[in-house]
This record gives structure tokens, sequence and C-alpha cells, in this order.
């Protein structure tokens, strides 16, 4: 059975990008908006997160614009505490299937098509059903899907396991019965940290564990990211950072400074970092994390037998009794960038560091306030996702040169700076700290050079 639907935008993903974008659209706008997922609920990679999975920056800045994730409370437990909460996989499903049933279907201007693939073209067919619907779309197809990632839950091992051999993702590993010889965690990013730091949280002894990296990671420093009443610390973190820009004479030396100031973390300060995604961990993560001392640094695993895991770099003993944890896949795509906006579609793609939610959201409110698509795209120029060193540079000083020019918008300057999700957003209310004092002189005094010596260090990377 076929069904013709009408809608302002059709929305492909009902993730948090989607989400995001479809609470900014209704808020700022009288469109209507039909959202089709393939999953069965609202929440994106959510719905296959594994289970002791947290996010990894504060809950206030997660989400959509309307509709607050958490209580605000600052934890007094666990590697968190005495910082802002972090929600865990179950509340942030909950959360977006509240979003969806109590914000956005009662608004009468959303039409949710869930467990349905979109076709292209506006042609959506059902699942689990006989059943598929044309949507004819009167502004623009927004499409969420473009920079999707991999996540371990759903994608096989990047290598070759032999018969034998037992490997599961990070999700299996906490339905394990069997206690294994030892568990081999084998990744290098996010998913391998929750990894090692749930194995240590349930008892098991930092020698039991083996940790194998492509690469050593740099890690941003919680402390530096919350929000309302240690917002100034936040601040504190963007002075840090420009002035390390200013005087910093190479890209080593840059990474060098912030390291000696805490603002990035390295779990082995002896081994060259070559990774710098983004994430984010606390101090006393960290110290756990250095407990475990078996740690392979020989590139990417080819191949695990019952005897061996084969690397890029050699080989290391492993035997069918221990329990390799696979935390390897790709994770964060980068495809070729293209226009953020154009005349009937809509390619979410990073515009700014971090916090995604808030760019996703402003994606939506632009859409919806800004007329033109030719200064919509001068505003939100898409950066691909960062990976090598040179990454966090080069998209840094493009967010903040980006962030000046947006504002000059005044309804995107005003909606900034009154949405939760916006980290400064609301860095007025303590412009009495001395700490926000401080560092909005440094800000200052640092700000212009920053600019002009760190486009310098890009260049000098750049050359042969």
């Amino acid at each position: 059975m076929s069904d013709t639907l009408e809608t302002d935008y059709l929305i492909v993903g009902a993730g948090a990008a989607g989400m995001a974008f479809a609470d900014a659209l209704l808020t700022h706008s009288d469109a209507s908006v039909t959202v089709v997922d393939r999953r069965h609920a609202p929440g994106g990679h959510w719905l296959d997160a594994y289970p002791y999975v947290r996010l990894h920056q504060p809950s206030a800045f997660y989400g959509v614009s309307s509709v607050p994730l958490g209580q605000d409370v600052i934890d007094t437990q666990g590697t968190n505490a005495g910082f802002y909460e972090l929600a865990n996989a179950d509340e942030i499903r909950a959360y977006f299937t509240r979003v969806m049933e109590q914000h956005l279907l009662p608004s009468g201007r959303v039409t949710y098509l869930p467990s349905s693939d979109h076709l292209g073209a506006g042609q959506v067919r059902s699942r689990l059903a006989d059943r598929s619907w044309d949507v004819r779309v009167r502004r623009k197809t927004i499409d969420t899907t473009y920079l999707e990632g991999h996540v371990p839950a759903t994608s096989p091992p990047p290598f070759e396991v032999a018969s034998g051999v037992r490997c599961v993702s990070a999700g299996e590993l906490a339905r394990t019965s069997e206690r294994p010889e030892r568990y081999v965690v084998i990744g290098a990013g996010k998913t391998a940290v929750d990894a090692c730091l749930w194995l240590l949280d349930q008892s098991v002894p930092p020698a039991s564990i083996r940790w194998v990296k492509p690469r050593e990671s740099w890690w941003m420093n919680r402390r530096f990211h919350q929000p309302l009443t240690l917002l100034p610390d936040f601040l504190h973190g963007t002075a840090t950072q420009l002035e390390a820009i200013a005087q910093a004479s190479s890209i080593p030396d840059l990474f060098a400074r912030l390291e000696a100031q805490g603002f990035f973390l390295r779990v082995d300060a002896e081994e060259p970092a070559t990774m710098c995604r983004g994430a984010i961990v606390s101090e006393v993560e960290l110290a756990r994390l250095r407990q475990i001392t078996d740690v392979v640094r020989m590139g990417h695993v080819r191949r695990i037998t019952t005897n061996e895991i084969v690397l890029d770099g050699g080989s290391v003993p492993t035997t069918a009794a221990a329990l390799h944890v696979h935390c390897a896949a790709r994770g964060l795509a980068r495809p070729p960038l293209r226009p953020i906006f154009e005349a009937d579609r809509i390619t979410v793609q990073p515009f700014m560091w971090s916090f995604a939610c808030y760019q996703f959201a402003m994606l939506g409110v632009a859409e919806a306030l800004v007329p033109s698509d030719e200064d919509k795209n001068r505003l939100f120029p898409p950066m691909a996702y960062w990976d090598a060193n040179a990454d966090y540079l080069s998209t840094f000083l493009a967010a903040l040169a980006n962030e000046q020019a947006r504002a000059t918008v005044p309804a995107l300057a005003q909606w900034a700076k009154a949405t939760r999700l916006n980290p400064l957003g609301q860095i007025g209310l303590h412009r009495e700290h001395p700490r926000v004092a401080d560092a909005m002189g440094r800000i200052k005094h640092f700000g212009p050079d920053a600019f002009k010596n760190g486009r310098q260090l890009l260049r000098a990377q750049a050359t042969p």
C-alpha cells in the first residue's frame, strides 16, 4: 500500500542531529516536518550503544534546545565527581522518546515514520509492513546521515578473526557470563576507554587487561568543559587555548603548552599522541587508565588467531582463553565536503569544534531565520571531522572566525545567547567572577595574535 504525504521539510534520521534540527524548525517557523528513520525509535546510534556508555560532555549541553536533559546536578560519586552529570544510554534513549512523543508530535506539525527507509527522491518504504509513502517535499530534504559513522555494535571487526577466537563487541562485553583468562581491549578511542574503565569498575585487576592501541590520543580535560556554576573554568580554558596558540612555535609546541596547562591530557605522557578527536575525560579517569600497563602499540590489528595477534608492526601472543573486545570501528566519517545549504537539500556537517547538538540546532535556526542560502553557506562553511593534531588548530580557528561572522546576524546571535546548548551562552551571568574577568582580558590580549600565529603554524605544518 502506498500513501502520499506533503511536508515542508523531510528529515532523514531521528538521531541527535535530526531531532535538534526539527526542534529548531518548529520553534522558529510555522513549517511542517516529516521525520523518517530506519530505527524503531528516535535516538540514532544511542539505540545501538553499549550499556555502560555515558556522554563525555555534560548533559546540559546535549539534546534539543527546547527540552532540558538531566537535572543539572553535580555528581558526588565516581570518576565524574565534582562535575555536572553525564547522561547514560538509557537516559538518552528515554529523553529522545519523550522529545518526540511529548514535544514534537503534539505540535501537530510533525509526521514520524520509524522503521522505514528513505530510498531517495522522497520515496519511503516501511521495513516492517507492506507500506510505502511518496513524500512530496515543498522546501528541502535534510540529510543527517551523510557523516554517519560506524560503531562496534553494528560493525564487524576491521580485522580477521580466526575460528576458535573469542571476540566480542563493547556491548557484548557487559553480557559475558564466562570469565576469560584475560581481556584484550582493541582500539584507541572513547569506546576503548569506556571498556577499560568499565572492566576496572567491575574489579577486574589491571594486570588482567591488555590494551591494544593503534595510536595514542589527546583527550580534553572535562574540568574545562562545564556549564552553569562551573562556567568560569570553561572560559578560562578558551583563554588558555588562545594564549597557547599565540605563543606556540609549532603544533607540537602548542600541544605541549596546552598539556602543561592541563587542557589536553594523555594516558601515557611518554608516548607521542597523533590523534585528536575532541573526546573528553576527567583526570580521575585518566589516573585509572594508567593502571593498565600491558599496552601494545604496534599499529592496527590485522588478524587474530588462537595463539597470536598480528598487527602492522609485528605480532604478540594471545590464547583461546582470552576475550578480545572489539572497540575499533571506523567511527566518524570523513566524506568529501559539500555545501550545507542547497536549493532543495540540507546536508548536515560540522562547522565548528565540538558540541554537536549546538551545531545541529543552529542549522535549523538558520534555515528558519536567514533568508538566503548564499548567506547561510557563508556563515556555515562545513569542515571535516577532526582526527590529526593539526585538525584541532584548523577547526578551532575556523570556528572562532565563523562565530564572529554569525554574531553580526541579530537573529542567530540572540538565539545563541539564550539556548542552553551554547556552552558560553550564559557567561554574562558570571561577569563579576575573577576568573571570568581574567579570562576575558587574556582573550582580548591574545586573540589577534592567536589568529595570526595559528595560521602561520598551519602553513608551516603543510610545507614539505
